[in-house]
Order: structure tokens, then sequence, then C-alpha cells
């Protein structure tokens, strides 16, 4: 299994963040762990990026179209990705990530946006923060 933590110290490249990292990031929420926030601090800092799936972004539409979450979560979302100053980019569903959907087995995540979230870690091989349980125990590497 591969590591769940960068090492102490060691300066992190880009990532690839889940939607709910995004947003509980983006709120500064007390859900998203104190380990997540800071690198994704880090990350921003240090000129590195942060991706985000494009399927976290339709997410978060639908979940404002739902009213689960408050147009200015989705407003957040907007702002850091269309800001050319910041480290926000988001990562399109292109050949490469539907591909490596079939590198995760469905029955480990079965759940497709999450399936798909996972598969652009894979595919730019970067790490995934996320708090998803399912997709940590993959062995894919994961920091929460």
């Amino acid at each position: 299994m591969l590591e769940q933590f960068p090492p102490r110290g060691l300066l992190m490249p880009s990532v690839v963040v889940d939607t709910h990292a995004a947003i509980w990031y983006l709120l500064k929420s007390p859900r998203i762990s104190q380990t997540a926030f800071s690198l994704m601090e880090q990350v921003s800092q240090s000129g590195d990026n942060i991706f985000l799936s494009s399927i976290s972004l339709v997410e978060v539409i639908y979940l404002v179209e739902k009213g689960k979450l408050s147009q200015d979560s989705l407003d957040s979302l907007l702002s850091g990705i269309t800001d050319s100053g910041s480290a926000w980019v988001l990562a399109p569903l292109d050949l490469g990530v539907a591909q490596s959907v079939g590198r995760l087995m469905r029955s480990a995540v079965p759940d497709m946006p999450d399936r798909i979230i996972a598969a652009t870690a894979l595919h730019l091989n970067l790490p995934l923060i996320t708090c998803d349980s399912k997709i940590r125990a993959t062995g894919l590497n994961t920091i929460w």
C-alpha cells in the first residue's frame, strides 16, 4: 500500500482534490483534516496546482440545484478556477482519465463520480486529497 501522507518536511507537488475536500477547503470548514488543509495551502503558495476533476464541478452545480450546497460554494469554486493567479486547475474528463477509470475496481469504488475523481489522480500520477474511505482503501496515493 502507498503512503497515506507525504513525509514531514517534504514539499508536495501538485495534487488532485475530491469534491468534499475542495469545498471544505474553500469554506475553511472544520470538516477538512488539518493535514489536507495545510497541504493545500502549501501547494497553493508554492505555485503548484490543485487539480479539480471536471466531474466535481458538475457535482457542485448539481448539489447547489438540490439545495444541498450554497451558491457561495459554487461561486468560490468558480472564482478559484477562473482566476488566472489561482492554483486551481480544472482537470478535464478526457481519454486518459476515462481509460484510468477501468483501472479502479467498481466493487472497490462503486460511485461513478468518485471513480472519475480517483482516475483523474491516477492518470495525472498525483496524490489525491480525499476523506473517502473506499478510495483510500484502494492503495491509490491518498492524503487525508
